[in-house]
């Protein structure tokens, strides 16, 4: 008999409820939920949705944005999968699809149905890393731009650490913003070093 958390795990994984939505997308491909967290996880990364790697590989952030956030965090591959500290739970458990070759939103039947109930399941959290605007809507109630938020990082640290996303995309935000890796980064990796030590 499995556990209640296997149970969720299980149901999760076995997710359908996109199916018709995913496959009229550019890619037409069908839901392949990525599950990636354990109730003894300190950190939680809460990021928007898989991207079409990770849809194939079924491992969270294995592309270029997981790359860069490894950096920001302070984190090797290691220490960054091990579900017993770091649970990686986006807003939408699957890839969304393409839009004029753009990822596609998280669709928000996935939070609705899923979010809360995740969220429970993992009272041992410490430390939240909310990466780019749907995250930050749903932790924080944030609706505006997300460079304020982020900005604001020290009126919710040190629980809680807003970040941008780390796609390739925003290389001239990052570039526009030197205080994010000078000022909000090496505080951010201390907290999570101390989360893990």
């Amino acid at each position: 008999m499995s556990s209640p958390l296997q149970a969720l795990q299980d149901r999760i994984a076995d997710c359908r409820i996109c199916a018709d939505r995913f496959a009229r997308t550019e890619t037409s491909h069908a839901p392949r939920p990525v599950v990636w967290f354990q109730p003894s996880a300190r950190i939680l990364i809460a990021g928007q949705a898989p991207g079409l790697r990770v849809h194939d590989s079924g491992r969270p952030f294995t592309d270029p944005s997981g790359d860069r956030l490894r950096d920001w965090l302070g984190l090797g591959a290691e220490a960054f999968y091990d579900r017993r500290n770091v649970a990686i739970v986006p807003m939408a458990f699957c890839f969304p699809g393409y839009r004029n070759k753009s990822d596609l939103p998280p669709p928000p039947v996935c939070a609705r149905t899923w979010r809360v109930e995740v969220i429970e399941a993992l009272p041992n959290i410490r430390l939240k890393i909310l990466v780019g605007a749907h995250a930050q809507r749903w932790h924080l109630g944030h609706k505006g731009a997300v460079t304020d938020l982020v900005r604001g990082w020290r009126d919710h640290a040190p629980q809680v650490f807003p970040l941008p996303h780390p796609s390739w995309r925003n290389t001239a935000w990052l570039k526009k913003n030197p205080w994010f890796e000078t000022e909000l980064l090496p505080v951010l990796k201390a907290r999570v070093r101390e989360e893990l030590g």
